[in-house]
């Protein structure tokens, strides 16, 4: 047994869960990892996380997060039992009914089911933000998003843009103008396969929350371009109209204004995750993220065709290189061990 499966099981030792039956959950693309509890007398389950600090792991920020959520009203997580010191909770178990394997299976749910994560945020907006939190205003995300051309550019041809610094620099002005504002808390994980369905609650509720550790407090339309932007699914045309239609129609916002902040966080976001996707596969060895690389590029390319991107569109393109089958293929080869 490895000291970390050692400092677990004391630590669960220590529980109402002593000698619960564990096996393993889904994992991330971080260094954290979830198991399933199952009570050896009720049989009821709960969901362990393992989040080594010597890792860089903190639980902290998990644990105000999905307290804020529940203040609520919103189906994050309930708190079950915590070690923070050596970065271990157990959580109440929402099930595995995630957005992404219900529709799959009942297609005819997807406009429930995105209506109800509009609504998710149309109430979360509604609140003040948590204390505390850093915002993700456009020098931060600019920032983020030279991961595109530090790892993806630089991944998929071996060489520095010299069109790097004067992009990020127009990025930077359209953000400024668009989408500076940072007076709602942004989740930045919020996409079908961390949302779950719980229709025996009701109405927001009935979407649990997962994935909300690395929270800011940011733009109203940066969560929206992160479900309707999946980078894992390929979500309708028709559903993201219709879903900015609904946010802006709840919270009386002017469509046209709020379109041209969605389609700068969307190409910002975009660009961070190119870079992000590519860092995995090179420095962390998780090829399967590749596969990803050519929806995320599409999803950019439709951002920059809006005017509102107009004055970086160009310079963007320029820089970027798509992403052909012989550049995913060299992005692979590029493998961490």
């Amino acid at each position: 047994m490895s000291d970390r499966s050692a400092l677990m099981q004391d630590f669960v030792a220590k529980t109402d869960w002593a000698g619960a039956a564990i096996a393993p959950l889904a994992g991330d693309a971080s260094n954290r990892r979830y198991l399933r509890l199952t009570h050896p007398k009720t049989g009821t389950t709960a969901v362990l996380m393992d989040a080594p600090p010597e890792r860089g792991e903190d639980v902290r920020p998990f644990l105000q997060i999905a307290r804020y959520l529940t203040g609520l009203g919103l189906s994050a997580p309930h708190i079950l039992a915590q070690d923070e010191a050596r970065g271990f909770l157990i959580l109440e178990d929402l099930g595995d009914a995630l957005f992404a394997r219900v529709i799959p299976v009942a297609p005819q749910m997807e406009d429930q089911l995105y209506a109800a994560a509009t609504d998710v945020l149309i109430d979360l907006h509604r609140a003040a933000p948590p204390q505390g939190l850093k915002p993700y205003g456009p020098d931060t995300m600019t920032d983020m998003a030279a991961l595109a051309f530090d790892w993806y550019l630089t991944g998929a041809t071996g060489e520095v843009s010299p069109q790097r610094a004067e992009a990020l620099a127009a990025l930077n002005r359209l953000l400024r103008q668009h989408a500076a504002t940072t007076d709602v808390i942004v989740l930045r994980d919020y996409h079908a396969e961390n949302l779950l369905w719980l229709p025996g609650r009701r109405g927001s509720a009935r979407v649990g929350l997962l994935d909300f550790q690395d929270a800011m407090t940011g733009h109203r339309a940066y969560d929206l371009v992160s479900v309707l932007q999946d980078a894992r699914r390929d979500v309708p045309r028709a559903i993201e109209t219709a879903m900015i239609a609904r946010y802006c129609r709840a919270t009386e916002t002017d469509q046209s204004l709020f379109e041209g902040a969605y389609y700068c966080l969307g190409a910002q976001r975009n660009l961070r995750i190119l870079g992000v996707f590519a860092r995995l596969c090179l420095r962390d060895g998780k090829a399967h993220y590749i596969d990803l690389i050519p929806r995320v590029w599409d999803h950019l390319q439709r951002d920059l065709d809006h005017p509102a991107l107009a004055p970086v569109a160009d310079l963007l393109r320029a820089a970027l290189p798509a992403p052909t089958s012989a550049i995913l293929e060299r992005l692979r080869a590029q493998r961490a061990s």
